[in-house]
């Protein structure tokens, strides 16, 4: 099957890939997973989250040490604050992710076992009876964590935390959540309008890690694996030009490459880009049309130095976890690329006076 620049989920093996277990400090997270820690990975949306995970899922259980299981949680999100139904949702997602790999009924098991338990205990019950059914310490990733919210955000994370002392033997020897946001950034509202940090709900975090762009040398080596599939050369003169364009979000490099081979083809390409309104642009779009991203946002695109005190901490972080703003030691904030620079400028606001 002819190859392709994948701007449609994770990664396949027919797809143009840059290597997903380069672009985090693998020996990093593996010394975290033997020394039994809990952590969070997080990034922008359509960074390569998951096909990181998954390829680490597969390498851990091709390496033999431990059980690694990959799940991802976002279709709890439509319950909301139905503790119960997004308790048990998310147990019979790990399920099916456990069975999908590992073709024995240990999960079902469990599963079968904590029925008519408390939902506040039932997903802590799961998780210690699959452990200690297992021959391997379970190294368990939980995709899209942050698709959760209030009430049944809380429920999860507590119970995460209420078996920490028993692992590995009876609870995963790591968990890692994967999302976009650190979940000690998480503010939860719950149904009766308290609000709980991620902190306390999940106090057990050791550390976080968050994924980052392309390089230029990535970019480089990402588009010569077309000219190697195909014969096609990219001219030297689009490299700087893909980079002011995209400073490396993956999603973007992809879309770019589909479209261009020569210097000249690089501005349509990027109107065709903003002009298609694909996921990843209506998703930046979306946020771009928030008020609390457009006091931040606009002053950043302005160049103004002025800082307004009503911005909270909250709103800034929200941008630079979204990958809308960049926020470097000593630096001043900037936008994070030239094509959400023009979708600003687009914006149905007077960025002139604003």
């Amino acid at each position: 099957m002819e190859r392709f620049f994948n701007t449609a989920g994770p990664q396949t093996p027919d797809s143009y890939t840059i290597d997903p277990l380069s672009r985090f400090d693998l020996e990093d997270v593996l010394l975290m997973i033997r020394q039994q820690r809990y952590f969070v990975m997080h990034a922008p949306r359509q960074t390569g989250k998951t096909s990181c995970m998954l390829a680490l899922r597969d390498y851990l259980n091709k390496k033999g040490d431990y059980i690694a299981v990959y799940a991802n949680v976002e279709g709890g999100q439509a319950s909301r604050n139905d503790k119960e139904t997004v308790v048990k949702s998310i147990i019979d997602t790990l399920t099916g992710a456990y069975r999908l790999v590992f073709k024995n009924d240990k999960a079902d098991l469990a599963r079968n076992a904590v029925q008519g338990l408390s939902v506040d205990s039932m997903l802590s019950q799961y998780l210690s009876l699959l452990c200690q059914s297992l021959e391997k310490p379970l190294v368990l990733i939980i995709d899209e964590i942050d698709a959760l919210v209030g009430d049944s955000l809380v429920s999860i994370l507590r119970q995460i935390r209420s078996g920490y002392a028993d692992r590995p033997k009876a609870f995963p020897q790591t968990i890692i959540l994967c999302g976009v946001r650190d979940v000690r950034d998480y503010r939860i509202v719950l149904s009766n309008q308290d609000i709980v940090t991620g902190g306390s709900a999940f106090n057990i975090k050791a550390t976080s890690l968050r994924l980052g762009n392309f390089s230029k040398e990535e970019i480089h080596e990402l588009y010569l694996q077309h000219t190697q599939e195909t014969g096609q050369q990219f001219d030297e003169a689009c490299f700087p030009m893909v980079w002011d364009a995209t400073e490396g979000q993956p999603w973007l490099v992809n879309a770019l490459a589909h479209d261009h081979i020569i210097p000249e083809m690089i501005d349509k390409a990027i109107e065709n880009i903003i002009y298609r309104r694909d996921t990843h642009i209506n998703h930046i779009l979306k946020l771009l049309n928030e008020p609390n991203v457009q006091k931040v946002v606009l002053p950043v695109y302005l160049n103004q130095e002025n800082i307004d005190p009503s911005i909270s901490i909250e709103d800034y972080d929200n941008c630079v976890e979204n990958g809308i703003i960049n926020r470097e030691r000593g630096k001043p904030l900037r936008i994070a690329n030239g094509i959400y620079k023009k979708l600003i400028s687009n914006l149905n606001v007077d960025t002139k006076t604003t």
